[in-house]
């Protein structure tokens, strides 16, 4: 069957801020192609998560790291290499956000920020990299924003971070050192998380699909929006790719 060809068996993933939400469905995307996940938070993976993972029948590992500290990035691509043997995909999804007008935002805020969603994001795309220029093969893929390619009310810290990952993958194009391994940059207006209930009305863009409660953003998120996450991801991952997706910001091949 040509779907063989997007199958993930024996591929070893490390999703980034995995215990909910988008990062969550994510990682259970990832597994039904056959994938081994590294699951990540920054205190602890819900039972629940890793319990949907197991049950489809790979393996899932569950890691901690605050990465509001960059310097824990490293011992996360170690850990997932000892679990599992490889790192062969890379997803950096884990963010964090704090809001206020820009006269007034705390410089602690603006550190915490950057480190997380950028800085961190930054090492673990090096660390990854390294394993994959290694072993020849690897993809990576950093969640974006809207805001990578706009402005942002009252969140200055994470309009700057998602920004800066967008010139960053530019630079890696004629970066010698990421040669040969997929680094993608991806931003959906219409997949919402936790962050964004309160900015919505309930509502999510043009289309008016439902935002979830957090409890179904904890469990699965939206099926709808999970059959759009399983698809890209398929096709981002899969061996017999060979075609830049230009609807999505594509950096190295």
């Amino acid at each position: 069957m040509i779907l063989d060809s997007f199958r993930l068996a024996g591929k070893n993933a490390l999703v980034t801020g995995s215990s909910r939400g988008m990062g969550a469905a994510i990682a259970i995307a990832l597994a039904e192609a056959g994938a081994n996940v590294a699951l990540h938070a920054s205190r602890s993976v819900p039972a629940d998560v890793i319990a949907q993972v197991a049950a489809i029948g790979v393996r899932p590992v569950a890691l901690t790291a605050d990465l509001t500290n960059p310097e824990l990035a490293p011992a996360l691509v170690e850990q997932t290499i000892a679990a599992l043997g490889s790192i062969d995909i890379l997803i950096n999804n884990a963010g964090i956000t704090r809001r206020a007008p820009a006269v007034d935002f705390a410089l602690s805020d603006w550190d915490d920020v950057l480190a997380t969603d950028l800085t961190s994001v930054f090492r673990l795309c090096q660390c990854a990299g390294r394993a994959m220029l290694a072993q020849g093969s690897g993809k990576i893929v950093n969640i974006a924003s809207l805001l990578s390619f706009q402005g942002g009310i009252t969140v200055p810290a994470y309009a700057a971070a998602k920004g800066g990952h967008r010139a960053r993958l530019r630079g890696h194009g004629p970066d010698a050192g990421f040669a040969g391994r997929r680094h993608t940059h991806a931003a959906d207006p219409r997949a919402h998380s936790g962050r964004t209930l309160g900015l919505t009305g309930g509502r999510c863009g043009s289309r008016g699909l439902p935002v979830l409660s957090r409890q179904q953003l904890h469990q699965r998120t939206h099926p709808r929006c999970r059959w759009r996450l399983a698809g890209a991801l398929s096709l981002l991952f899969n061996p017999v790719r060979r075609i830049d997706c230009r609807f999505i910001r594509n950096g190295v091949r």
